[in-house]
């Protein structure tokens, strides 16, 4: 019996050991199947095209195919949550914008906290957004268009691709610096925002620059003003916001990535690593910067503190806004 005991024994030591050595090898030989990037943002706009140009080139460090998923809606909250969910196992990613870190204040009842809930992974750019109206208003620069707000209050309308989001965000720091009575119309995507105004149904918006800057160069729309303190290289041509009329204001679109917490730190580590290789890759800063994108490279740590920055910066122009705790 003392026999069988022992045997016993060192079967369930065994079994504990095999346990123990499961994840580390999971670790170890990470990624072995595809890793699945969800964007929780419409087809077309920033977090969907850098996503996609990201999962391009990952593949060339980490051996395995990237594949990116759009779920955009209830302002990004349906695709983060379908993460927060996920296995933390380093196969199901978020990608991040400024629209989740306004969540945090927008919508308090929201299944999930963002910095609870999810652990950061890396950064990946920034871009400025543009100031633009369809040919039909009359503003033909930015002092015209405040002129006219105040002149008309309520009469002009700005399109978004949704409360919180950068685009509707930058609009209303826009209204509190200005003082301009402009109404907000929010879009399920940025593409039905910018199709609205290029159609003449919505008079203006802020919309990233990458996206929109070949539509002011097509004439399909005009643009009054670009909303970082230098001029942009994509559009020379267009003030600043800051220098055109409205000193100080400042606002940007940026996009990073985090995975479900509980991911093991190992996997965290090599997926920054490989991230950050390639959006330093030399075709990559050559594209971006020609689309008016800049390379934000962070350590895990880093983006963590500037995710607490950027949650705390928006809360006090959502508050401003009067949406807080949809």
């Amino acid at each position: 019996m003392s026999h069988v005991r022992n045997l016993a024994l060192a079967a369930s030591f065994a079994a504990g050991l095999a346990m123990l050595a499961a994840p580390a090898a999971a670790q170890t030989d990470y990624p072995n199947r595809p890793i699945k990037i969800i964007a929780p943002f419409g087809a077309g706009g920033p977090g969907d095209v850098f996503s996609r140009q990201l999962a391009q080139f990952l593949p060339e460090i980490l051996k395995e195919s990237v594949v990116v998923e759009n779920r955009p809606g209830a302002a990004s909250v349906i695709g983060a949550d379908a993460v927060a969910k996920s296995a933390p196992d380093g196969y199901t990613l978020l990608t991040i914008s400024n629209t989740l870190t306004a969540d945090e204040t927008l919508y308090p009842h929201r299944p999930y906290v963002l910095m609870r809930d999810f652990v950061p992974v890396a950064a990946l750019n920034y871009s400025e957004l543009v100031l633009v109206v369809h040919p039909s208003v009359p503003a033909k620069n930015l002092k015209e268009l405040i002129a006219l707000a105040k002149a008309k209050p309520g009469a002009l309308n700005y399109a978004s691709a949704g409360t919180g989001t950068p685009y509707h965000l930058a609009a209303e720091l826009f209204k509190k610096m200005t003082g301009a009575d402009i109404v907000h119309v929010p879009h399920r995507a940025a593409g039905d925002a910018r199709n609205a105004v290029i159609g003449g149904h919505i008079e203006m918006m802020f919309d990233a620059i990458t996206v929109m800057a070949p539509n002011v160069l097509a004439g399909q729309v005009r643009a009054l003003g670009t909303t970082a303190m230098t001029r942009s290289k994509v559009l020379p041509d267009v003030p600043t916001i800051a220098e055109a009329g409205v000193p100080g204001f400042e606002a940007t679109i940026w996009l990073g990535l985090m995975a479900p917490a509980g991911t093991p730190k190992p996997i965290v580590d090599k997926l920054n690593a490989a991230i950050n290789e390639t959006i330093s890759r030399p075709e990559i800063v050559a594209a971006w910067d020609r689309q008016g994108a800049i390379p934000m490279k962070m350590s895990p740590a880093e983006l963590d503190a500037f995710l607490r920055m950027d949650i705390e910066k928006w809360a006090q122009v959502a508050k401003f806004a009067g949406a807080v705790g949809q």
